[in-house]
C-alpha cells in the first residue's frame, strides 16, 4: 500500500531550490524518460486513469518534474512502496528489478532536492493540556504535590526508584497502578482541597495528548481556567507546609514598601509563568492590581493569592506558542527554553534556563549540550516517563481490556475481580524507566536482558490462578529473561491483553499495533463496508484456525494490500493467547500457525525466528521510534521534511549511539525542533 499517501495525509507544497541549468536538463530527463513512463504502465490504471484515484493519488496528474517536487511526501511514499515491493500489487505485472532501482534512484534525486530547504510544518498556538498545567503550577509556586489527581500517569512510583543522577535502577522497587488498583493506605487524597480538574485531554489518533492542533480553548473551557485558577491560589492546601516559596512570594515582608516588595516578586513571578521577562506595562497592570486590593483593607498574602490567581489564569500562561510566529527561522532562546522544558518535563523553564535565555546564551552549543545533560539528569524527567511511554505504547487501552472470567480465570484474583492488568501495565513502564535512568539502548525495548516481574505477574503469564494478590503497594523485582518470557514491549502481557478481545486473539489489531507503534507506519482505517467478524460457534471453532477465518477478508482487492502489511505483524503472535499465555494449540485442538513474510521479503515459521527478523532490521524500529520522539517533542505531525533528521538520528543509532538518553537529545538538538514556522510557509492540503 502506498503508505501516508493512501492515508490522504498532508502534503506540502516546497518551493524548490534552484539548480544548475545541468542538473535541472537531467531531472526533467528522467522524469520523462523514466519515472514519468513507468507510472503510465504500472500505476495509473489505479492511480488516475479513467477518473480512478486510489488512495487519493492521482500520478497520471504528475505533468513534468515539477509537480513532483512540490509534493516531497509523495516522493517519499512512492519510495518506500517501491523499495518494499508493495507496488505494483501482485495481480499487476512486475517490474524489473533494473527498472525498479532506477525509478528509486531518481525519485531520490528530486526527493533530496524538494527537501533542500528547511520548510517544517507550523506548529499551531495551543493550550497547555491538564498534564502541562498541572506541573506547571507545582514548578511556578514550588508545591509539594499536584493541583489535582491524574490517572492519566499509570504508574506511582512509592519506592522512588527513579533517580536520573545515579544512573543505576534498584532490584526491587514498590509501585502503585493508578486506574486499576486502590490508591495509597489511607494517606492524603492527590490534589488540593477544592480544586477539580478540567477534563482529561485525549491521545490525538497515532498520537499523544500534547498535540497543538487538538489543544483549543473553547469559550467555556476558558472559564473552567479561570474558575480553576481561583480554587488553586484560594485552597487550603496553598500553605506555608505545602508551598516552597511561601516566603518568598505569599508572606508579607517584616519591612519596607509593600508596593515594591510586590512589584518585586511579580517580576520573577511574571517571567516564570510567561516564559520571558514581562514588559513594563503588562507588569505595572499587576502591580495597580495589587495596590487597590491593599488600599481596600486586603490583606497581603491574599492580595497575592489574588494576583498569583490572575496570573496563572492569563493568556500569556495557558497559551503556548512562538512568539515571534510571524516570521520563520530560528527560534529565538526564550522560545528555544520553553521547548526544551515543555518536551522534557511537561512544564515551564526554570530560572537557569531563562537567566541563560535572557543572556542570549542559551542556543550557544556548548551551553546548550550542558543544559540538556542538566535537564535530562534531573528528577522532573520523571515526567517524561510519566507521559511519553504510556502514550507511545496506546497502555490506556489495558485500563478498559476485560477478558471472559469464565475462559481465563487466572486473570482476576482475591476473589474481589481485581485483575492481573494492574501488574501487566507496569512491566512495560518499569522496563522504560530502567533505560532511561541506566541509559541503555533504545534496542532493549524489543529485546531486554532483563525483566521486571512481580508475583502475580508471575502466576499471569503461567496462567495460574492465584486467590490472593497485590492491589495497594505492588512489589516488583528484576530478574533475567526466559525462553518463554523474552520481555520486551512487543510480546508483553499488556499489549497481548489489550489487543485481544475478551475471548480471542485480534491478530489483525495486534498487527496494526506493531505498525503503528513500532515502525510509526499506521495501516488506513478499513473500508467502511466491511462487516465485523462473527464470534464462532461451537461447529466452527472445531473446523478453522484464526487465520483460515480471517482469510475472507483478505480476498477483498480493497483490504488485500493493507492485510498482506498487517497480517504477518499479528499472526506472528497468535502463540501469545488473549491475555499473554503462551500456547501451542488452540481450544478446538489445531495447531498455531505464526508463519509469514515480514516486509515482503524475510520468511519465518516460529514466534522466535519472527523477532529475529524484526532486530536485524531494527533500522526500521529506530527511525520510528525518533519519529514518534519528534511528534511528542514539537506537539504536531512529522511530516516529509524531517525526514533528513530522522535519517540522520538512525544512522548515529545504527553507528552506536542508541542510548535512549542520547537519542532523546538528538531530538533536543535538531533542525525541527529549533526552527518555528508561520502558517503561510507550506501549504497543506487534505
Amino acid at each position: 500500500m502506498w503508505r501516508r499517501l493512501l492515508r490522504g495525509g498532508l502534503i506540502i507544497l516546497l518551493i524548490s531550490q534552484a539548480l544548475p541549468a545541468t542538473a535541472e536538463k537531467q531531472e526533467r530527463d528522467s522524469f520523462a524518460s523514466t519515472l514519468q513512463p513507468a507510472f503510465e504502465m504500472h500505476c495509473v490504471k489505479c492511480h488516475g486513469k479513467e477518473g480512478k484515484v486510489k488512495g487519493k493519488v492521482n500520478l497520471l496528474a504528475l505533468r513534468d518534474d515539477a509537480d513532483l517536487l512540490h509534493r516531497p511526501e509523495l516522493i517519499e511514499d512512492i519510495i518506500a512502496a517501491l523499495s518494499e515491493e508493495e507496488m505494483p500489487p501482485e495481480k499487476e505485472p512486475s517490474l524489473e528489478a533494473g527498472t525498479r532501482q532506477g525509478m528509486i534512484r531518481d525519485l531520490k534525486t528530486f526527493l533530496k532536492r524538494s527537501l533542500a530547504e528547511d520548510n517544517f510544518a507550523p506548529i499551531p498556538i495551543r493550550r497547555m493540556n491538564r498534564f502541562q498545567y498541572n506541573n506547571a503550577v507545582i514548578d511556578l509556586f514550588e508545591l509539594e504535590r499536584g493541583i489535582f489527581a491524574l490517572p492519566e500517569r499509570l504508574m506511582r512510583r512509592r519506592s522512588g526508584h527513579f533517580k536520573p543522577s545515579s544512573g543505576k535502577m534498584p532490584d526491587q522497587v514498590v509501585v502503585n497502578c493508578r486506574p486499576l488498583s486502590k490508591d495509597q493506605d489511607g494517606a492524603r487524597p492527590e490534589g488540593f482541597f477544592g480544586v477539580v480538574a478540567f477534563p482529561q485531554d485525549l491521545r490525538a489518533e497515532h498520537g499523544y495528548d500534547n498535540r497543538a492542533d487538538h489543544l483549543t480553548l473553547s469559550p467555556l473551557l476558558m472559564e473552567s481556567f479561570m474558575r480553576l485558577s481561583q480554587t488553586i491560589v484560594e485552597s487550603k492546601d496553598l500553605n506555608p507546609t505545602e508551598c516552597r516559596s511561601w516566603e518568598t512570594f505569599f508572606k508579607e515582608p517584616s519591612e519596607g514598601d509593600r508596593v515594591k516588595a510586590v512589584r518585586s516578586r511579580l517580576e520573577k513571578l511574571l517571567r516564570r509563568a510567561f516564559r520571558r521577562p514581562v514588559d513594563e506595562e503588562t507588569l505595572e497592570r499587576f502591580v495597580r492590581f495589587a495596590d487597590k486590593n491593599l488600599q481596600s483593607g486586603m490583606s497581603f498574602t491574599d492580595t497575592m493569592r489574588t494576583v498569583a490567581g490572575a496570573a496563572i489564569a492569563s493568556p500569556e500562561f495557558i497559551y503556548l506558542y512562538d512568539t515571534s510566529s510571524d516570521t520563520s527561522g530560528r527560534l529565538d532562546d526564550f522560545e528555544l527554553a520553553s521547548r526544551l522544558s515543555f518536551f522534557f518535563w511537561s512544564s515551564i523553564p526554570d530560572d537557569a534556563l531563562l537567566d541563560l535565555a535572557q543572556a542570549g546564551k542559551l542556543s550557544d552549543p556548548d551551553i546548550l549540550d550542558a543544559q540538556i545533560d542538566r535537564m535530562l539528569n534531573d528528577q522532573r524527567m520523571e515526567r517524561f516517563c510519566d507521559s511519553f511511554p504510556s502514550q507511545w505504547l496506546q497502555l490506556d487501552r489495558l485500563v478498559s481490556s476485560i477478558p471472559d472470567a469464565k475462559k481465563f480465570g487466572h486473570f482476576y484474583f482475591n476473589n474481589d475481580g481485581y485483575r492481573a492488568s494492574m501488574h501487566m501495565m507496569i512491566e512495560p513502564l518499569l522496563l522504560f524507566d530502567t533505560l532511561y535512568v541506566e541509559n541503555r539502548s533504545i534496542v532493549e525495548l524489543l529485546k531486554p536482558e532483563f525483566m521486571w516481574t512481580s508475583s502475580v505477574l508471575d502466576a499471569a503469564y503461567a496462567g495460574d490462578e492465584r486467590k490472593r494478590g497485590e492491589v495497594m503497594h505492588l512489589k516488583f523485582r528484576r530478574t533475567s529473561v526466559t525462553a518463554s518470557r523474552p520481555g520486551g514491549v512487543i510480546t508483553c502481557a499488556a499489549v497481548m491483553t489489550m489487543t485481544s478481545s475478551p475471548t480471542r486473539t485480534l491478530p489483525i489489531t495486534r498487527g496494526a499495533w506493531v505498525n503503528a507503534v513500532i515502525f510509526n507506519d499506521p495501516p488506513e482505517p478499513p473500508p467502511a463496508d466491511v462487516p465485523p467478524l462473527p464470534e464462532p460457534n461451537e461447529e466452527e471453532l472445531a473446523k478453522l484456525t484464526i487465520r483460515e477465518r480471517f482469510a475472507e477478508h483478505r480476498k477483498r482487492e480493497d483490504c488485500a494490500s493493507c492485510h498482506k502489511r498487517i497480517d504477518p505483524l499479528g499472526f506472528a503472535l497468535e502463540n501469545y493467547g488473549p491475555t499473554g499465555v503462551w500456547r501451542d494449540k488452540y481450544d478446538n485442538g489445531r495447531e498455531v500457525d505464526p508463519s509469514g513474510i515480514l516486509f515482503n521479503k524475510y520468511e519465518f515459521t516460529t514466534a522466535q525466528e519472527f523477532q529475529k527478523i524484526v532486530l536485524a532490521q531494527k533500522h526500521r524500529f529506530i527511525r520510528g521510534f525518533a519519529a514518534h520522539l519528534l511528534s511528542y517533542a514539537l506537539g504536531r505531525e512529522v511530516t516529509a521534511a524531517d525526514s533528513p533528521t530522522l535519517d540522520q538520528i538512525t544512522e548515529r543509532a545504527l553507528a552506536g549511539e542508541d542510548k535512549l538518553r542520547g537519542v532523546i537529545k538528538s531530538i533536543a538538538l535538531s533542525k525541527p525542533f529549533h526552527h518555528k514556522a508561520t502558517a503561510g510557509d507550506s501549504d497543506h492540503e487534505k
